[in-house]
């Protein structure tokens, strides 16, 4: 089968697409079940006491139990829909942090965080009086052992880690990082932006307190998101947004909030872009994890392989192949990022290029910026080859100019 044949997209133009790290292509079949929604049974949910109502409803609800399934949540009412990651993170920060945290306590992330696990808890710790402890990558762009285990400590109260790092590709312990910050009594945040559409993901198995993701880098439409927690968690939390539909009663001074999942969605939500995660979750699981993750590490394995064979590049990646997923980091030695990916983008070859939103940690490395290939199920050795010969063209016309 050929899967590119089920993306319009790249059918339609003739690219390497190498940005799913920032979002994906979308299947016809994801592209088609949103048609479907606006020509049958478009409505607001649980708004009606009328049948198009009630079946946008049912939709709507449906997919929320499809993505319980899909991460093995206990309860589906432990699934909130979002906007993004951004907001589900922010959503954890404020409800949660804001909160629980008090002078003294600390907050513990890594230094790879995307700025939306980041950033959210950098305003925490200056509310509370919270102190932000950072784990710090080695030589091989992973957090050794001893590195988590030094500050994560009884003074943690939270833990926010990516399982895969957008930068770096490098797939974190996030377990074992989970189990030891729990073993200090600290709750745990999971950003798994980068990993859910590329390996299996069991919420209960990994013990998570919360768990985020965005639909559009897994298939799905732009704006729409997942916040997983622990019901329990969630049930002691404050709204974070107020408004239509997450309430319960209001009185002209009071108001009592409606029971999860709707005490963290209000107002309309993205209705076509769940109806579109829901169809994106049917995709995934139809081709199956074993086959997508078959599928990518032929194709990055290969892309190794042919980047660490140019010597003008300098690549940064895990030698460790276990753990690392399908970003590849690399820069033309003396050439900035953004001229590179102009010069790939003229040959056809989709790359995005500069900081990642991940500042702190390119500035640890001490670089401004990157060009960066991210692979997913529908690439190819061609397209591993367009770059190959792209970043060739690139050097040739550079390369008079390095010294």
């Amino acid at each position: 089968m050929n899967i590119k044949d089920d993306f319009p997209i790249l059918k339609n133009r003739n690219i390497a697409y190498l940005d799913s790290g920032a979002t994906t292509q979308k299947p016809k079949q994801v592209i088609e079940a949103i048609n479907k929604y606006y020509e049958n049974y478009n409505a607001n949910p649980h708004r009606g006491a009328y049948s198009l109502s009630m079946e946008a409803t049912e939709a709507y609800e449906e997919t929320r139990t499809k993505i319980s399934k899909f991460i093995n949540s206990r309860h589906r009412e432990e699934i909130i829909f979002s906007k993004n990651a951004s907001e589900s993170l922010n959503l954890i920060a404020y409800s949660y942090g804001l909160e629980n945290l008090k002078q003294g306590d600390e907050i513990c992330i890594s230094i790879m965080e995307h700025h939306s696990n980041l950033v959210p808890w950098q305003k925490v710790a200056k509310k509370t009086g919270a102190k932000l402890v950072y784990m710090y990558i080695n030589e091989d762009f992973e957090i050794p052992e001893e590195e988590w285990k030094n500050k994560i400590t009884d003074k943690t109260k939270i833990v926010g880690i990516t399982h895969v790092s957008n930068v770096l590709g490098t797939i974190n312990d996030v377990e074992n990082i989970v189990k030891y910050a729990h073993k200090k009594g600290a709750i745990t945040v999971v950003d798994s932006s980068q990993s859910i559409q590329h390996m299996r993901i069991d919420v209960q198995k990994l013990n998570t307190d919360f768990l985020v993701f965005s639909g559009h880098k897994m298939l799905a439409p732009l704006g729409i998101g997942v916040l997983y927690g622990k019901k329990e968690i969630l049930n002691k939390m404050t709204p974070f947004l107020m408004g239509g539909d997450m309430i319960e009663y209001v009185y002209e001074q009071d108001t009592t909030f409606a029971p999860l999942p709707n005490k963290f969605e209000a107002g309309t939500q993205n209705v076509e872009g769940v109806i579109g995660l829901g169809a994106a979750i049917d995709y995934i699981e139809n081709i199956g994890y074993d086959k997508i993750q078959e599928i990518e590490n032929e194709v990055v394995d290969y892309a190794r392989q042919e980047l660490l064979k140019l010597d003008y590049l300098e690549v940064y990646m895990t030698p460790n192949k276990e753990h690392h997923s399908s970003v590849i980091s690399f820069n033309i030695k003396g050439v900035h990022p953004h001229d590179v990916a102009s010069i790939l983008d003229s040959e056809g070859v989709c790359v995005r290029s500069g900081n990642h939103c991940a500042q702190p940690l390119l500035r640890f490395l001490n670089m401004d910026s990157t060009c960066r290939a991210s692979f997913y199920l529908y690439n190819t050795k061609e397209d591993v080859d367009k770059l190959v010969t792209a970043l060739n063209k690139a050097y040739d016309m550079f390369k008079k100019y390095i010294h």
